[in-house]
């Protein structure tokens, strides 16, 4: 899709962590070489500023962290060459007053490393087992990063994280692990299965139920025993506290396969229920 290439600006933004913003499109930036001293290699990170963004100075807006940044915005970075037109999709529904301004930040992944950080426990023929690192690069590191640069609300009521597969396993159990930073996830067909389904025996060994408002989905052409996972994961979330209807909405999407198109699709429901205009 078209990216709104009727101008071009570069947003000018100090960076102090490592790296530089870089030209692209005028509602989003890349940060280059972002670095952490919890995980050894360096990560882009892209930017989505809502419209009107520089015409109101004064005004502040929530944030929605995402896994898989490289796959948001641009086909030409994208898994496979399909984008989830993240940026489009929110334009539209901003414009039409169907869900609040917000900002996107897109983190990418780091290749080879990246089953190691999005999970949050060892297995023993796969290994990973890092998300805990990587969540402290999100708390410590990212949000302040972003808080410094953007206009943002902060507080878990004005902070989302979310992902696909294994990028939304880990916003699961990060979300679970930091409730007093995170208070909205989109769990779009998370990887339930890894390390024999520990993320269900995470969720029932959890104290409490954290005030956390999840968007939880599977296509129903996903494949092997994700549905029936997805099925698992939504009854321990309910056995734990959740209601559908309330805090939690849970849906099966009809045909939709394990891929990034099928996840696009997603990106505008997930939005509206999360951030819903005020």
């Amino acid at each position: 899709m078209l990216k709104h290439l009727t101008r071009i600006t570069t947003r000018l933004f100090g960076f102090a962590v490592g790296g530089a913003a870089v030209a692209h499109p005028p509602n989003l930036t890349k940060h280059e070489n972002f670095q952490s001293r919890f995980l050894p290699d360096e990560r882009a990170i892209i930017v989505y500023v809502p419209p009107g963004y520089d015409d109101e100075p004064q005004r502040r807006y929530p944030v929605l962290y995402l896994q898989d940044g490289q796959n948001l915005f641009d086909a030409k970075t994208a898994f496979g060459g399909t984008e989830w037109c993240a940026d489009e999709t929110a334009d539209e529904l901003i414009e039409s007053g169907e869900v609040e301004p917000l900002i996107i930040a897109g983190i990418y992944n780091t290749g080879e490393r990246r089953i190691e950080e999005y999970t949050p426990s060892r297995n023993v023929k796969l290994g990973g087992g890092k998300a805990q690192l990587y969540g402290h690069m999100l708390v410590e590191e990212l949000i302040p990063f972003i808080n410094k640069r953007y206009r943002t609300l902060t507080g878990p009521e004005n902070t989302g994280l979310g992902g696909s597969s294994l990028g939304g396993l880990v916003s699961l159990y990060l979300g679970l692990q930091f409730p007093q930073v995170f208070g909205k996830l989109a769990v779009l067909s998370p990887s339930v299965w890894w390390d024999n389904r520990a993320i269900l025996k995470m969720i029932a060994a959890a104290p409490s139920r954290p005030p956390l408002k999840i968007w939880l989905d599977m296509g129903t052409s996903e494949g092997g025993m994700s549905l029936r996972d997805a099925e698992a994961l939504r009854d321990a979330l309910e056995d734990k506290g959740w209601r559908e209807g309330e805090d939690l909405q849970y849906s099966e999407i009809e045909g939709a396969i394990h891929n990034e198109a099928a996840w696009a699709e997603r990106v505008g429901p997930f939005l509206k229920y999360l951030f819903p205009a005020r």
